[in-house]
């Protein structure tokens, strides 16, 4: 990777889509704001309105992604997405509303771009990106807004586009900080000449573990939007090239060089990206797994426990504030951090067995991994978390 702070761009770049059918009246007066632009222009809003854009997920980038490229006028929109609206999503989701809670996220988005303009053709993808379904997806497309919240796609959409000659935006996001930038393998970098290298598994929290400041989606979702926008237009001086970092406490923005890695090894397929970012099963994560209790198992133990026929400490191994918004009855809190470096274990006794819970599974796995090496013996944790419990509390209440 070679980062510098100093001006990398590469431009100028052609239009990347051919202008459309003339504009309709209603259409002029719609889109009247940016032909009075001479840089956009009839023309390049003609462009706007002949594209294909691609957006991979209708989450926290997504969702002003998705809001701004309709308001555009970008003709046709495809949404990857297999997830659906729960009340955690609305406070940086706002492409969904209260009334979308249960829906799937493309049901949702799509009645939000319809309202919004009912012009832009939505396409909608029910699926999860994997290597089997990238290229033929991609194909139809001709730019791609990557606003992935894990590793594994983000070098799976790196690696497709550069596979079929395809430039896309890159987007992320956690608590306060942004990164935005450009990668199109045929003219420039992409995305493995900035990260070589996946961090180790675990390592980096995601949004739903770490928290990310709901403006923030706003700030680095419009920017994705305007790249794309250039891109699609000819307009301007894309982020090919550059890599920009928004600090939302300080206000502050900055600019990193990206320049192709010359002993870099071609991409000349899609592999398991699962495996390649560290999230196949090694020996200790299939222990693990072997040390599953499910949600049912885990009621019917506290129900013994309640009775006094069993006994057991159930642990939360998630953060204090994740605690006070939802905990299960009877858990104790010990933050994952404490048990990995020592400091909490002699709040966990060792003569009686140890359930352990998290958010979703993965938190909880390290523990009981750390705990293991510790010399604990009987412990297992939740299959699917507090998540999961709450799930299937939800489903009994109705």
């Amino acid at each position: 990777m070679t980062q510098a702070l100093v001006e990398n761009s590469i431009f100028p770049l052609p239009p990347l889509v051919e202008p459309g059918p003339a504009l309709t009246n209603e259409e002029l007066e719609r889109y009247s704001r940016h032909a009075l632009m001479p840089q956009i222009g009839l023309e390049g809003q003609r462009r706007l309105r002949n594209a294909r854009v691609l957006v991979i997920g209708a989450g926290g980038l997504g969702s002003p992604a998705l809001l701004y490229l309709a308001a555009a006028g970008v003709g046709t929109l495809g949404v990857i997405d297999d997830d659906t609206v729960e009340l955690s999503n609305l406070q940086r989701q706002v492409i969904h509303g209260v009334k979308d809670i249960g829906r799937t996220k493309l049901d949702s988005a799509r009645d939000s771009i319809t309202e919004l303009n009912p012009g832009v053709d939505v396409v909608l993808h029910p699926v999860r990106l994997d290597s089997t379904n990238a290229l033929e997806i991609f194909a139809g497309y001709d730019v791609i807004l990557d606003g992935a919240d894990n590793f594994a796609t983000r070098y799976l959409v790196n690696d497709a586009a550069a596979l079929l000659g395809k430039p896309y935006v890159w987007g992320s996001i956690l608590r306060f900080d942004g990164q935005v930038s450009v990668f199109w393998a045929k003219h420039g970098p992409n995305y493995r000449d900035l990260y070589p290298e996946p961090p180790a598994a675990g390592t980096v929290p995601s949004c739903a573990e770490g928290g990310v400041f709901g403006m923030l989606c706003a700030s680095i979702g419009a920017i994705m939007v305007t790249e794309a926008v250039k891109l699609i237009t000819g307009v301007g001086e894309t982020l090919l090239g550059r890599l920009l970092v928004f600090d939302a406490l300080t206000s502050r923005w900055r600019e990193l060089g990206i320049t192709k890695d010359p002993e870099a090894e071609p991409i000349t397929e899609l592999v398991d990206y699962e495996i390649f970012c560290g999230l196949g099963a090694s020996e200790a994560e299939a222990a693990t797994d072997n040390a599953l209790v499910s949600v049912d198992g885990l009621a019917e133990r506290l129900g013994r426990r309640d009775s006094g026929e069993e006994d057991f400490v159930l642990l939360d191994v998630r953060e204090p504030v994740e605690f006070e918004i939802a905990r299960i009855e009877g858990s104790v809190l010990v933050p994952l951090a404490g048990i990995k470096d020592g400091t909490a274990l002699d709040r966990i006794p060792r003569n009686v067995p140890l359930v352990v819970h998290c958010k979703s599974g993965v938190r909880s796995g390290q523990a009981l991994e750390a705990l293991a090496a510790a010399g604990y013996t009987d412990v297992v944790h939740l299959d699917g978390g507090i998540d999961a419990w709450l799930k299937a509390e939800t489903r009994v209440r109705s």
